[in-house]
């Protein structure tokens, strides 16, 4: 069990960009984190995660985030991320290996053959001596997935994986996902593109700074919540939110 509780951010000390997020998340699923330009969903998932000063507290199994950190993996947006680093792709996957090794361990056949499978899996293998720059938007979010892959978490944090990348990127990484959470994995993603919902997640977190509804895609995912998440605006545009 994946608990989030009173999560709360601010970048001025001031003016809240999360706050007082709290739920639950029972067992595994793909759950997707939707709401307008400046919701705070970046904000939330890096608070939450300890990877920006916040308040409130998350618990894995009632353990503290903390004692469970090798179980996480998070992919920030790509936008982020420097790709221009001299580093080739199965390089960059073998990133994922080295939390669970000790200082200065090196790593063994064993690692990279699980290197050399992952990214079969996302069908990137042909481009594994290739310089990370080289790729295009869709074939590097594969390389960020297989990463994921090899790091073996159980709870997965994707932060807009789909921005700017194709039509097949997304259907390989969705299916892939999909198989995770076969697997037992849990599975968040921040995502903008309303008309996947219903097809994407099993469940859902709406917010605009505060927790607007959370729970089944079904029972959630209504004109009711995203109204108020959105404005009444939101079924004027159509099925976009611009994204965070």
């Amino acid at each position: 069990m994946l608990r989030f509780d009173h999560i709360s951010a601010s970048y001025d000390g001031t003016n809240p960009v999360v706050k007082e997020v709290t739920f639950t998340i029972e067992q595994p699923a793909i759950v997707g984190i939707i709401g307008p330009n400046g919701a705070g969903k970046s904000t939330f998932i890096k608070a939450a995660l300890q990877l920006i000063s916040g308040t409130g507290e998350t618990t894995v199994d009632g353990k503290p985030l903390k004692t469970v950190q090798k179980q996480i993996a998070y992919v920030e947006q790509k936008t982020a991320i420097d790709h221009t680093f001299p580093i080739t792709v199965r390089e960059c996957v073998s990133l994922g290996i080295y939390p669970q090794k000790k200082l200065f361990q090196r790593l063994t056949k064993k690692d990279w053959d699980k290197v050399d499978q992952a990214l079969a899996l996302v069908e990137m293998t042909e481009f594994k001596e290739r310089q990370i720059g080289e790729l295009s938007g869709g074939q590097f979010q594969r390389v960020l997935i297989a990463r994921t892959f090899v790091q073996e978490a159980s709870m997965i944090f994707l932060d807009e994986p789909f921005v700017g990348i194709d039509a097949t990127s997304e259907g390989i990484i969705m299916q892939l996902l999909q198989q995770l959470k076969k697997a037992g994995k849990t599975i968040f993603i921040v995502h903008h593109d309303l008309s996947k919902v219903e097809e994407y997640f099993d469940e859902l977190v709406i917010l605009n700074k505060e927790l607007i509804a959370q729970g089944k895609t079904k029972e959630v995912f209504n004109e009711k919540n995203l109204v108020a998440a959105f404005g009444e605006s939101i079924f004027v545009r159509g099925g976009h939110s611009d994204a965070e």
